[in-house]
């Protein structure tokens, strides 16, 4: 049985920041880069922000430049695309947050970009350390204390439309906060 369909990584040594997405969505999958769904608000928050000197129009070119041009990398904590979070199972971060792990320390960008406390709570649960829950509901937003060997760690709230709790005005001012770090370093 081949493996299942699943968006590539851009990823190499080099990066400055490696954004980490939970999982990919199908739309992503079928599109050949993150947050393809039209109404994900990753590409306008990047746009607004001072993590790039240029707009971008979603797509692979708008990829190939943020890799080859600013150094952002993209990948996922689980590598298996659903159409919702609601279908993950305890058993894809089992299989997936090590083969992360794996690639963080190989790779060492410097600031690993988590987006979502789903998505950095469950990685750091199966693919690093372990994570009790109430230590889990404690994390914030921005620059987080645990390094990942030499890379630092950033989480802000995930772009998703599914994830209304948080505007696109907030979204800029936490992708400013990581250009700030960035450019702080």
């Amino acid at each position: 049985m081949s493996p299942e369909p699943t968006l590539p990584d851009w990823i190499g040594p080099g990066l400055n920041i490696l954004s980490v997405g939970l999982n990919p969505s199908l739309r992503s999958v079928r599109e050949g880069f993150p947050f393809a769904t039209p109404q994900n608000r990753f590409w306008k928050a990047l746009n607004a922000s001072d993590l790039i000197d240029e707009l971008l129009e979603p797509g692979v070119p708008a990829m190939q430049r943020l890799f080859e041009q600013h150094r952002i990398g993209f990948t996922d904590v689980v590598k298996r695309p659903t159409p919702g979070a609601a279908q993950l199972r305890t058993a894809d971060f089992k299989t997936w947050a090590p083969v992360l792990t794996e690639k963080l320390l190989t790779y060492a960008p410097r600031v690993v970009w988590f987006h979502g406390k789903l998505a950095y709570r469950d990685y750091l649960k199966h693919g690093l350390l372990e994570v009790s829950r109430s230590d889990a509901e404690k994390l914030e937003w921005g620059l987080q204390p645990l390094r990942i060997g030499k890379s630092q760690v950033f989480m802000t709230p995930n772009p998703s439309p599914a994830n209304a709790a948080y505007s696109l005005d907030a979204l800029i001012l936490w992708y400013r906060k990581l250009a700030a770090l960035i450019s702080s370093e």
